[in-house]
């Protein structure tokens, strides 16, 4: 079952207005960069979008020339704006909780995912399931938090200063232990799952994809002059990014 936050009105309103900053987020100035890099040629792809948010991938990938485009996502709240600012043929909108994308009952020649998988319990099952809508040689692109990041999460002090209030280092505990962690962004005791890399390195390859590149992307120097927050990725990264292809089976 998937952490479906994204319905709690509060919360939409406060991360709705945190999106409307466009290009001086977190998103805009490290994470989509980075993601954009490691696309494919998008030519007569067919495209699941898993956790689509409000579809400004899927109309992307639309324009880049992708065939026929699929996003999936657990928020009424998300998917009510998506229908509004999309008008597309190519492109169809599901209501399904990530753990429920079997129903789509299709295959894919790419699989894509932007922070979302963090919100769901059991990633390897989530994985198996992808795997098996992902054509042979076809290809996963997957971004979450950080397992660095995820590890400490709801700690009252993150990083550590110096006698000058500089950030210097970063307070890690439980890295090991995986499960759920909770923090307040927007609202109270928001819920997302932490897993340590080596699982979710392991949960992919066991879903039948060869890992073919592995990011934790760092910002420009012109991302760090918007945001200057930025320069704090050198202490503890906040994403982690996944490519992988899924191989033949024998």
């Amino acid at each position: 079952m998937e952490n479906n936050i994204y319905d709690n009105d509060k919360f939409f309103d406060g991360y709705i207005k945190l999106r409307k900053d466009e290009g001086r987020n977190y998103n805009d100035l490290l994470e989509q960069p980075a993601m954009s890099r490691l696309l494919p040629n998008m030519q007569g792809r067919r495209v699941l979008d898993v956790g689509c948010g409000f579809g400004e991938n899927c109309r992307q990938f639309s324009h880049d020339g992708a065939s026929y485009i699929v996003g999936v996502d657990i928020s009424k709240n998300m998917l009510a704006l998506a229908e509004k600012n999309t008008d597309d043929p190519l492109i169809r909108y599901y209501n399904y909780d990530m753990m429920d994308i079997e129903k789509v009952g299709e295959k894919f020649d790419l699989i894509y995912s932007s922070l979302a998988v963090h919100y769901i319990e059991n990633f390897a099952e989530l994985m198996r399931k992808i795997g098996n809508m992902t054509y042979e040689d076809g290809e996963l692109l997957l971004s979450m938090e950080h397992p660095v990041s995820t590890a400490s999460r709801g700690q009252k002090v993150d990083y550590l200063t110096d006698k000058n209030g500089n950030e210097f280092a970063y307070k890690l505990s439980n890295y090991m232990k995986p499960g759920i962690r909770k923090d307040e962004w927007f609202v109270s005791d928001v819920v997302i799952y932490h897993r340590p890399m080596g699982v979710i390195i392991n949960d992919i390859i066991c879903a039948g994809f060869r890992i073919t590149s592995v990011i934790e992307p760092m910002p420009t120097s012109e991302a760090i002059e918007i945001l200057p927050a930025l320069k704090k990725e050198i202490i503890r990264p906040s994403f982690l990014i996944i490519k992988a292809v899924k191989i033949l089976e024998e």
